[in-house]
């Protein structure tokens, strides 16, 4: 690489909600140096030898391609860029969150996901910057999650008040008054985001549980009058 040249990117820090109701990201072992055999995020480079049509579909060729997974929800959250991020030159990315469905698995055992905390912690080290891509993405779904649907992305399409009740949590990382989300996913089933099956979820512990169906316009999210926490 010459002095004169600029590394361009995507990142994708691609989200799942676990059986146990945490926040997982997925992880790509690199194959090529810098930092061949790490563990980092999934992304793809720039240039005029692909043919992206934009960096959405940059970030769309990433999960594809690397991750082999279809998001749910598809965000760009920021771009970065600086000549010590990457040890070949300068360099930028710009950072997508995606969210996948719960039944999203790796493909192969380069690929694999692990507990979200582990990452903003630190307990899960990662090369480039990708430890401050991950932190951006998830502060950018904590700060939608408060006004926003979002969460319910990480959600089959059929769901229960239940599990929307664990995903916003997951999101926020707080409790959420059952009744309060109950009433915001009311709101939702008025304007025809949400919409009853008629049918019902029989958990092996505790009562049969109504199942919805999510009906998101034009892959967005909802916007709540007011804070889920208020």
């Amino acid at each position: 690489m010459s002095a004169v040249e600029v590394l361009a990117g995507v990142d994708i820090v691609a989200l799942r909600l676990s059986d146990e109701g945490a926040l997982q990201v997925l992880l790509l072992r690199r194959q090529r140096e810098p930092y061949a055999g790490q563990w980092a995020l999934p992304g793809v480079l720039v240039n005029g030898r692909c043919a992206d049509a934009s960096l959405d579909a940059a970030a769309a060729r990433a999960l594809a391609d690397k991750a082999r997974l279809q998001p749910q929800y598809l965000e760009q959250v920021a771009t970065v860029g600086n000549g010590v991020r990457d040890p070949r030159g300068w360099s930028l990315s710009t950072c997508y969150l995606a969210l996948l469905a719960p039944d999203a698995e790796p493909q192969d055992e380069s690929l694999r996901f692990v507990d979200l905390s582990f990452v903003t912690a630190g307990q899960q080290a990662l090369p480039f910057d990708h430890t401050q891509l991950v932190r951006l993405a998830a502060e950018r779904l904590r700060g939608k999650s408060v006004y926003s649907s979002l969460p319910l992305y990480l959600l089959a399409l059929r769901f229960t008040v239940t599990e929307a009740l664990t995903a916003f949590q997951a999101c926020l990382g707080e409790p959420v008054q059952h009744t309060t989300l109950r009433g915001r996913l009311e709101r939702m089933k008025a304007q025809g985001w949400i919409s009853d099956t008629g049918e019902k979820n029989y958990p092996k512990m505790g009562r049969p549980q109504n199942l919805l169906e999510h009906r998101p316009q034009e892959a967005e999210a909802f916007i709540f009058d007011r804070s889920l926490l208020a």
